[in-house]
């Protein structure tokens, strides 16, 4: 075939995938409005992130993005279902149509957002690996644990950061797997490990579930980046751009300081252009996303903006109390930052 029929062909291909591409946009919104809910990836049980209480509920910062989600999809924050997921099948639960999104405290890489037909839509939290031993072990850094053994979950970047930090440091160490984040913790609880190693929020959920947490410390350092949010399949910009926006509403509530208890009020009152525009009082945002106009307006009341979401589930008015740090807003020491709704 001559060089003039090689461009054609490869046009021709180009022109196929690009329709099949357009053909599947708004799929998964059509498929969600239809069924009267969104289903939803979260944790197999991490405390803070992705849990079920004591009635059997499913709390956490992952489990109100779905929430989130909900209430700006259908207006009622209920309107989803859980299912929880080892780190090993969340994927694969997701790329087969089983689930809608995943929002499971899984870490934005590019390996993942390139080659597994998924994109992330956010980054709901910035984390990074950590070590968690016991006092007993008497180590006070990383650095002390060459030769030591580790409990690490199967099917997480965690795998790969601890191999390239060891390696880096000219240590060694064996590691010992698990499926789920449960059986890595309770390894190291009852000895079979010297550490265990995973992002420092998945360590601090772990400990308060062990029967003598003060036993155990996390160590100071943070060898990874591990930025942590949602996911959706590729292919339907339509879906993406919804999970995408409902948390930049929530960021971009909590900046304008736009609360649950006074967003009715806000959108009631305001003389703030920008705030005018979010609420939906001001412009057709919401249409632009195959919204209501109020969807904002029902993520805040319903679910919260960030900071309540960050707070009463891991924050201050949380058991596990971790800071903010990282996740601060962009203008109060932080990284987190949201494009404006214009």
């Amino acid at each position: 075939m001559n060089s003039f029929k090689i461009t054609l062909a490869a046009i021709g291909a180009s022109a196929v995938l690009g329709l099949a591409g357009t053909a599947h946009a708004g799929a998964t919104l059509d498929a969600i409005q239809k069924k009267g809910f969104i289903q939803c990836g979260v944790s197999d049980g991490l405390p803070g992130f992705g849990v079920p209480d004591s009635q059997g509920k499913m709390t956490g910062i992952d489990v109100d993005v779905c929430h989130a989600v909900a209430a700006a999809v259908f207006g009622d924050a209920s309107k989803v279902k859980f299912t929880q997921l080892t780190a090993k099948e969340r994927f694969t639960a997701l790329q087969s149509g089983e689930i809608d999104l995943i929002s499971r405290n899984t870490t934005w890489t590019s390996s993942r957002d390139s080659g597994m037909g998924l994109v992330f839509t956010g980054v709901t939290y910035y984390d990074g690996i950590g070590f968690l031993v016991n006092n007993k072990l008497g180590v006070t850094g990383a650095k002390q644990l060459d030769g030591a053994t580790v409990c690490i979950q199967a099917g997480t970047t965690t795998e790969l950061n601890v191999s390239d930090y060891f390696r880096t440091n000219g240590m060694k160490y064996t590691p010992i797997t698990f499926d789920t984040a449960d059986e890595s913790a309770k390894g190291l609880e009852a000895g079979r490990c010297d550490v265990l190693t995973t992002d420092q929020s998945g360590l601090y959920a772990q400990r308060i579930k062990m029967a003598h947490p003060d036993e155990f410390v996390v160590l100071p350092e943070v060898i990874s980046k591990e930025p942590l949010g949602p996911l959706v399949r590729k292919g339907d910009d339509e879906w993406f751009s919804i999970v995408k926006w409902t948390l930049f509403a929530m960021l971009n509530a909590e900046e304008m300081g736009i609360t649950s208890q006074n967003v009715e009020e806000q959108a009631k009152t305001t003389k703030s252009p920008d705030i005018a525009r979010l609420l939906g009082v001001d412009g057709e945002y919401g249409k632009d996303l195959k919204l209501r106009k109020d969807w904002v307006v029902q993520i805040v009341k319903q679910v919260g903006n960030y900071g309540e979401v960050f707070e009463r589930n891991i924050g201050q008015g949380s058991v596990l109390k971790i800071k903010r740090g990282l996740n601060a807003l962009w203008n109060n020491g932080g990284i987190q930052y949201a494009p404006p709704v214009r």
